[in-house]
C-alpha cells in the first residue's frame, strides 16, 4: 500500500481517572495560574462551585452563562468579564457549552484553557471554535482554544441522565466516523476514531443499563476522549456542516440533532470511502453501519426525527441552500437532490437509505 498523509500531534495534557478530580488544584498550579474565571452553564453551578472549592482564592469569579451554540452576546460577556478581572486562565466545568465559551474567552484574549468536561461532547480536545450570532453559526480553527489541560474523571458522567448520555456518545461518535474519510486523515487518526467508535457503542447500552457503572461510563468517556482527538487533527464533513446549520438555524439541541442526522449522512457517505466502511464495519461489528447506529440510537430511547427535535418542515431549504453555498470536501458529491433525501429520512426519522448522491 502506497501511503501518503500528513500528521501533526498538537500539545494538550490529559488526565484521566476515576477521581480524577482531586488533582484540579495540582494541574493549575502546574500551569502557574493565580486568577481563574470559571465557566459553566446555569445548571452547573452548584457543581462548579463544589470542583473548584479547593482552588480557594485561584477562583476570581465564577461565571455560569454559558449557553448551547455560544451566542455572540453570551461570549462577548465573558471576554469582557474575564478582561476586568484580569484573569490569567480559564476554567470550563461542563459539557460542549461551558467549553465553547471558555474557547470564545481563549480565542479574543490568549487565556489558557483547563477542561473537565462532564458530557461526552468531545470539544474540549480540538482547537475548532464556534459562535452563533443572527441565526447563523460560525465555526474556525485557532491553536489558541486548544485546552492547555483536560482533566476526565468518569465519576462526574454519572449523574448524566441516560438519554443525554446517549445522544452526547452518539455526537462523540459522529466525530469519529467523519475522521475516518476526511481529506486529512492519518493512519493515526484512523485506527484513534475507530478505537472510539468500539469503545462509544460498546459503552451505550452499559451506561442506560446502569448509569452508575464506572467501568461503562469509563469506556464511554474514554472513546469521547478518541473522538476528540480525531476531531481535532482532521477536517470534518457532511455531517457536521449540516449539524451546524441546524443547530445555528433552529436551535435545535445539538447533540440530539448529530444523533439524528448521522446514519443518514453514512449512508450516503460510505459508499464513497470503502477504507471508512470497513474500519466502522469492524469496530461496531456490522455490514451496515448506518442501520447499525440508527437502529442503536433509537433502541436506547433517542429522538431519531428532527421535525420532533424542533425543525420545521418548511426549514429543508433553508439548510439545503445554506450546504451548498460554501463548498467542502466531503467522499460523495453534495447535490440538492442528495441533500432533499438524506434530510427528508432525518426530518421524519425513517430508517437510513443511501438514495441519490448527496
Amino acid at each position: 500500500m502506497r501511503h501518503d498523509f500528513v500528521h501533526e500531534s498538537r500539545p494538550c495534557r490529559v488526565v484521566f481517572a476515576v477521581g480524577a478530580r482531586s488533582r484540579l488544584r495540582e494541574e493549575v498550579d502546574r500551569l502557574g495560574l493565580h486568577r481563574l474565571i470559571v465557566v459553566c452553564t446555569p445548571g452547573q453551578a452548584a457543581l462548579a462551585t463544589e470542583l473548584t472549592s479547593p482552588l480557594g482564592e485561584r477562583v476570581a469569579e465564577l461565571h455560569p452563562h454559558a449557553a448551547m451554540h455560544v451566542p455572540a452576546a453570551v461570549a462577548a460577556k465573558a471576554v469582557a468579564q474575564s478582561r476586568e478581572i484580569a484573569a490569567d486562565g480559564c476554567l470550563a466545568i461542563g459539557g460542549g457549552s461551558a467549553i465553547g465559551l471558555a474557547k470564545a474567552v481563549a480565542k479574543a484574549t490568549g487565556l489558557p484553557i483547563v477542561a473537565l468536561p462532564t458530557t461526552y461532547a468531545g470539544s474540549e480536545m480540538t482547537p475548532v471554535w464556534g459562535l452563533t450570532d443572527a441565526g447563523r453559526k460560525t465555526t474556525g480553527r485557532d491553536p489558541r482554544v486548544l485546552p492547555a489541560t483536560v482533566v476526565y474523571d468518569p465519576q462526574l458522567t454519572v449523574t448524566l441522565p441516560s438519554m443525554l448520555s446517549v445522544t452526547s456518545g452518539m455526537n462523540a461518535l459522529a466525530h469519529a466516523a467523519e475522521a475516518l474519510y476526511a481529506p486529512d486523515g492519518s493512519p493515526i487518526t484512523a485506527l484513534i476514531a475507530a478505537e472510539s467508535a468500539r469503545a462509544i457503542a460498546g459503552a451505550l447500552p452499559r451506561v442506560v443499563a446502569d448509569p452508575r457503572d464506572l467501568e461503562a461510563r469509563s469506556d464511554a468517556l474514554y472513546g469521547a476522549w478518541l473522538a476528540g482527538s480525531a476531531l481535532g487533527a482532521t477536517t470534518m464533513s457532511l455531517h457536521h456542516k449540516l449539524c451546524h446549520i441546524l443547530g445555528g438555524t433552529f436551535g435545535l439541541p445539538h447533540a440530539a440533532t448529530h444523533t439524528a442526522v448521522l446514519p443518514h449522512v453514512l449512508a450516503v457517505n460510505l459508499p464513497a470511502a470503502p477504507r471508512a466502511r470497513v474500519a466502522l464495519e469492524t469496530a461496531l461489528d456490522t455490514g451496515d453501519p448506518a442501520t447499525r447506529l440508527f437502529h442503536l440510537a433509537r433502541d436506547l430511547g433517542a429522538e431519531m426525527s428532527l421535525k420532533r427535535l424542533g425543525m420545521p418542515e418548511d426549514g429543508l431549504a433553508t439548510v439545503i441552500d445554506q450546504a451548498l453555498a460554501a463548498p467542502y470536501a466531503n467522499p460523495a458529491p453534495i447535490t440538492e437532490a442528495g441533500l432533499r433525501h438524506l434530510l427528508g429520512n432525518a426530518l421524519t426519522g425513517a430508517a437510513p437509505t443511501s438514495g441519490p448522491p448527496a
